[in-house]
């Protein structure tokens, strides 16, 4: 059984075969670009994105994958006709995305938005596959299934994640005992210093504004509201088998420090540099080695000083609303993860408030059961279902 944080022999000569799931969004390029520093060293099986077809094509010529996937079915014939006699296969369509995930790559980047990345990641542990994962919301709507995978499968998950990365450089896993608890740093996002008359009247630009990140939009806007801390809460839980109680969020507004394990004899070990996500990219990418990277180095002088400071609950309801859903258990994560996806997305169309977000996803786990999850159907049919209602109410916020 190789777990996470297990330690895998170093890589023959060979070129690792990788696989890249949601290739055209901030993590897909940033490892594409990494791949593409040291072509000899990798052979690219799949490339998939979702509607992006101008990208995926410029991509594809690039690394000359065996496949690319546009999960979006309508994107195919323009994908066919741009890559016609390059003899590379094309396919669209969410399964096809899965049949991607499932191709003999040794190592996988899952960088897929959202619960659509969960299935296709599955697939991949499935396979036994190194599995470098930004996709928070696949451990968030099916932990435990997730993880059952990775025991009995022989995967090996890889954090991608600032924070999840940071912890599992430092993190001692052949003494769990003397871990006392994480500490997960937070930037505290643009309106950190905002006050929630301030935070009503913000729209999408203001919310995509990160202080310190280069991101993609819906996870710019989890930030602004600190849902992505949340969902990091029970990222880790899952992950590191930490209790929700020994997890706690720290706001580290310069975003050097990425993250800290408090050991029981009081040492804290962290994980520091530039905020480049190149570098927890190169770090799962060249695993068990490590990479070099384009990353500017950390200058500790010029850095200067680092503060420290508690989250503000009542500005942020979104952590406690996380921490709810992880104590609460069975569907309730992936009820928080549905509805605060519909609900991100109606605010980036401007169909609700930004205030509207928290609202949505509170209401949600108010009126829906958090039913078991013992299989993947479960996980489906609560995901489809917390949808449903989050549009329901989010129909009633825009009136």
């Amino acid at each position: 059984m190789v777990v996470a944080g297990a330690r895998m022999s170093e890589p023959t000569g060979s070129p690792r075969r990788v696989t890249i799931l949601g290739s055209t969004g901030s993590v897909g390029r940033n490892t594409v670009d990494l791949i593409s520093r040291d072509p000899e060293a990798y052979a690219v099986e799949a490339l998939t994105a979702g509607r992006n077809v101008a990208h995926l094509v410029e991509q594809a010529r690039a690394l000359r994958p065996a496949l690319v996937v546009i999960a979006d079915p309508a994107g195919y014939q323009p994908l066919r006709d741009a890559l016609a006699g390059s003899g590379i296969e094309v396919a669209a369509g969410p399964e096809a995305v899965v049949e991607a995930a499932r191709r003999p790559a040794d190592w996988v980047m899952a960088a897929i938005v959202g619960a659509a990345g969960l299935e296709p990641t599955l697939a991949a542990a499935r396979r036994g596959a190194v599995v470098a994962f930004a996709n928070k919301e696949c451990l968030v709507c099916a932990g435990p299934l997730m993880m059952d995978v990775v025991r009995d499968c022989g995967a090996t998950l890889l954090p991608v994640d600032s924070e999840h990365n940071a912890i599992y450089q430092v993190f001692d896993f052949e003494r769990r005992e003397s871990i006392r608890r994480l500490l997960l740093t937070a930037s505290g996002g643009p309106f950190r210093r905002s006050s929630r008359a301030q935070m009503a009247e913000a729209g999408p630009e203001q919310a995509c504004a990160h202080p310190t990140w280069q991101m993609g939009a819906k996870i710019s806007v989890d930030s602004a509201t600190m849902m992505n801390k949340g969902l990091e809460i029970i990222e880790a839980h899952f992950l590191f088998a930490m209790p929700e109680e020994r997890i706690d969020v720290v706001v580290h507004p310069q975003s050097v420090i990425h993250s800290m394990v408090e050991y029981v004899d009081g040492s804290v070990l962290a994980q520091l540099g530039t905020p480049d996500m190149r570098t927890p990219i190169a770090f799962a990418l060249g695993w068990p080695k490590r990479i070099p990277t384009p990353a500017a180095p950390l200058d500790l002088i010029r850095a200067g000083t680092l503060t420290f400071e508690a989250p503000d609950p009542q500005k942020f309801p979104a952590l406690r609303l996380a921490r709810h859903a992880l104590q609460s258990g069975g569907g309730a994560p992936t009820i928080l993860n549905a509805a605060n996806e519909v609900a991100v997305q109606g605010f980036l169309e401007r169909r609700i408030g930004f205030l509207d977000i928290e609202r949505v996803v509170e209401q949600s786990l108010e009126r829906l059961p958090h039913s078991r999850l013992d299989h993947l159907d479960d996980v489906r049919h609560i995901d489809a279902e917390a949808r449903r209602r989050a549009s329901e109410i989010l129909a009633r916020c825009s009136e």
